[in-house]
């Protein structure tokens, strides 16, 4: 059976050129689903959970049809890619909401560090304990997702030699998060963090996975996979969705899938090594040198990502979606975003008409997309 899926979009607005402008307070006025970020210049959308990935296609592409629709009447504006502000504006916070006392926290704490756009995967799973066990297990892979994902090689009008400079920017909240070997140890440990102060509050945990749920710590029921930078192309990630929603399914087939059970490292090992292949892939994303969870040996991501496609192929099969997993074979031979706009930076392509170029190609693909899939399928 399929898992539910669903998705929390964050994207910058601006003109065609790529210059970030911020427009959120008057679209989330006009426009029913989209939310302000704490920072105008972004705003987010989240889809509806579905388990079929055609429904899910279109509950990726008519918010944003919807929104670039509305944003015309605003003036040339339009959806600008990337994770980071690539042509700059990152000095200075523009507050969405100058009376909002949690956003006046945020921007005094972290800055114009947390004023990226990004994806957050949610995959539904009702049991609390195999819920903690499918945390542990994308959270040493996390990796691997950002690796798939990375958009953020520009900060500033200029190339970082980040290939997601929004992951090595972005302020992971509390510094130190334990594998967590049960619900309770979740309950536990966040409960002793609003205590302390680490956390402000239940969604105050900014790390590259977290359980989740509408009572956070105690009812939960669902993954959330929020290490990815923005991936704008929708096939691209339905692609990376569907890799996690298989690796998932082995998991469940094969419980000693596990890092607390099938790794020769202990905890404190596994997180340091973990944390170290974060940092690894955001400088270097599929070309990047990371150690594996479950013997320390040393894999390129790249490498890493075709060995758990092999994996995984025969579950998406199975369960009848494996065609949307296989363009991931597209971006391991071509390379993801970032690493194709570098390519054209080393080309002497100005970072503008990367980005003009961009921009024009996703509403051509969109546009496409919504002719052929979604106008006669309806998303509630």
């Amino acid at each position: 059976m399929l898992l539910s899926k669903g998705f929390e979009i964050e994207m910058y607005t601006g003109t065609p050129s790529g210059r970030v402008i911020g427009l959120s307070d008057k679209i989330v006025q006009a426009l029913d689903g989209f939310v302000r970020e704490p920072d105008s210049r972004n705003v987010e959308y989240t889809t509806a959970p579905f388990c079929n990935y055609d429904r899910l296609l279109c509950a990726l592409v008519r918010p944003r049809q919807k929104l670039r629709k509305y944003l015309q009447t605003l003036g040339d504006y339009t959806l600008i890619p990337g994770s980071t502000l690539s042509l700059g504006n990152s000095d200075r916070f523009y507050r969405s909401d100058p009376h909002n006392p949690y956003h006046s926290y945020i921007e005094k704490t972290y800055g114009t560090k947390v004023v990226t756009a990004s994806v957050h995967i949610n995959i539904g799973i009702s049991d609390p304990e195999v819920l903690m066990q499918a945390c542990r297990l994308i959270r040493v892979e996390a990796p691997l997702y950002l690796a798939l994902s990375a958009s953020s090689p520009f900060l500033k009008g200029k190339a970082t030699g980040y290939h997601s400079t929004r992951w090595h920017i972005f302020p992971q909240t509390p510094p130190e998060v334990p594998l967590f070997n049960s619900h309770h140890h979740f309950i536990e440990w966040t409960e002793a963090q609003l205590v302390k102060g680490t956390m402000r509050n239940v969604r105050h945990l900014w790390t590259s996975v977290r359980p989740n749920g509408d009572h956070r710590p105690y009812n939960l029921n669902r993954l959330e996979l929020r290490i990815c930078d923005l991936i704008v192309d929708p096939i691209a990630l339905l692609a990376i969705t569907a890799l996690l929603e298989a690796r998932l399914n082995q998991m469940f087939a094969q419980p000693t899938l596990d890092p607390l059970q099938s790794s020769q490292l202990d905890e404190v090992e596994l997180m340091a090594i973990t944390a170290a292949n974060e940092l690894a892939v955001a400088h270097s994303s599929l070309d990047a040198q990371l150690q594996h969870w479950q013997d320390g040996t040393k894999i390129t991501a790249r490498d890493w990502i075709r060995e758990i496609y092999q994996q995984v192929l025969p579950f998406a099969k199975k369960q009848g979606y494996s065609c949307f997993l296989s363009p991931l074979n597209k971006i391991l031979r071509s390379g993801n975003t970032a690493q194709q706009w570098l390519q054209l930076h080393q080309q002497g392509i100005d970072i503008p008409t990367i980005l003009t170029q961009e921009i024009q190609q996703i509403e051509q693909q969109e546009m496409d997309l919504e002719d052929k899939l979604c106008q006669s399928m309806l998303v509630a």
